[in-house]
């Protein structure tokens, strides 16, 4: 439930992965963590689909019916944990195989939804699935951690639901945003058969 007043919630939507599949992806990162970067808590590692920005509390009820006819359209996706990557060099991934051409559809989806109650998403180059891991205060090397989790393969997990999320920033030094899950929303729609 968002809160009373009127100031702006900064919401995304997301596909977040199941506690076996965090736990296996945290015990293969845990040995590379070090105080360079500053690493995203377990509790954090989604797939964003797309992100609104601040977005009116008003508006917040619609944009949740709008996810909810977007997500019963949409089958889920079998989705699994591979590699790593970056942006740059101050942003450190794991990367996400699968049913990705599935996940891009419902990421496109998840914007349109968001379009319709004047919510655009940030992005304008091409859908990328990922799990942020990890990110520099300053510019720094992180081809040595991409390389450490070159061979990583997870379990593979079905994302049956997306999760519509507020991200709050924490006042603590050297904390990322905490997320408040606002609504869960499942995937309907049946897969189409190949041929």
């Amino acid at each position: 439930m968002p809160p009373t007043d009127d100031t702006p919630l900064r919401l995304f939507v997301a596909v977040v992965p199941p506690p076996e599949v965090v736990t296996h992806l945290d015990a293969s990162v845990r040995p590379i963590r070090d105080d360079t970067l500053r690493w995203s808590g377990t509790h954090a590692w989604h797939v964003t689909l797309a992100f609104y920005g601040d977005i009116d509390p008003g508006d917040v009820d619609e944009l949740g019916i709008r996810i909810a006819r977007a997500a019963r359209r949409h089958p889920p996706a079998q989705l699994q944990v591979t590699g790593a990557g970056r942006f740059g060099s101050t942003v450190l991934w794991a990367g996400i195989t699968g049913d990705v051409a599935v996940l891009g559809r419902q990421a496109n989806a998840m914007a349109a939804a968001g379009r319709r109650v004047g919510a655009g998403p940030d992005r304008h180059d091409r859908f990328r699935p990922h799990i942020t891991l990890a990110r520099a205060r300053r510019p720094v090397d992180l081809r040595p951690y991409v390389a450490r989790l070159a061979d990583y393969a997870g379990p593979s997990w079905a994302a049956t639901e997306v999760v519509l999320f507020s991200s709050h920033a924490d006042a603590r030094p050297g904390r990322g945003p905490r997320y408040e899950a606002l609504g869960r929303y499942r995937l309907e729609g049946v897969t189409a058969r190949r041929r």
